[in-house]
């Protein structure tokens, strides 16, 4: 396992707090119980930061035609839409909702070509909210590969503030390397052709990078 290079300011921050919070907690107090629940409670918080940018070693999913999940979490919507981005047709969604104690690392579900990458500024409703995939702030990626068109899309939570995307228009991607990244509790959509084959079901926990959603 490794830590995540978009945690470096995040955890460098918490541990210089932590030092100066228990520093000052032992130069000010004299009881032993107030320093060791101080201790405790700061540890615990640092072991949380480091666990949100755990990057855990994983043997990837590579299968042509398969769509493979693009984040760690639970199937919270399967269903039919009419698309309100790029698509002007009827499509399938899958949705995955991240838990602040889920892996936040997000992979690109296929191999082939970025149509479309773009950021949306908006709300921050809690990722489950069905306006979230709408109205909250996100970043949209269209991939084309063997043919297929498939959307996704990075979506801000309640507690999420950043969402990080590496992906630009005409750049040629592998399945299952990095896409980006979201900082605390989110939500990734996928936006499928009405003939893909979904292969998990509502209540499923799919790892990113590994289980395979849909075959196109």
């Amino acid at each position: 396992m490794t830590l995540h290079r978009e945690g470096t300011p995040t955890i460098l921050w918490v541990t210089g707090a932590v030092v100066l919070i228990n520093a000052g907690v032992c130069y000010t107090s004299t009881s032993t119980l107030v320093m060791g629940l101080t201790l405790f409670t700061t540890i615990s918080f640092w072991i949380f930061i480091l666990s949100f940018f755990r990057v855990p070693s994983r043997t990837h999913t590579l299968q042509e035609g398969a769509v493979i999940a693009p984040a760690d979490g639970q199937v919270v919507v399967i269903e039919e839409v009419q698309a309100d981005e790029y698509f002007s047709d009827r499509r399938i969604q899958v949705s995955i909702f991240m838990s602040p104690l889920n892996v936040h690392v997000n992979r690109n579900p296929v191999s082939g070509q970025v149509l479309y990458s773009q950021y949306h500024p908006g709300k921050y409703l809690v990722a489950w909210h069905p306006k979230s995939s709408t109205e909250n702030e996100r970043h949209s990626v269209v991939y084309q590969s063997n043919g297929k068109e498939i959307l996704v899309k990075q979506i801000a939570g309640a507690l999420a503030k950043r969402i990080v995307n590496y992906l630009k228009p005409g750049q040629e991607v592998k399945q299952t390397e990095e896409m980006g990244f979201i900082k605390f509790g989110s939500r990734v959509d996928l936006l499928l052709p009405l003939d893909a084959k979904i292969l998990v079901k509502l209540g499923d926990r799919p790892k990113g990078g590994v289980t395979v959603l849909a075959t196109l």
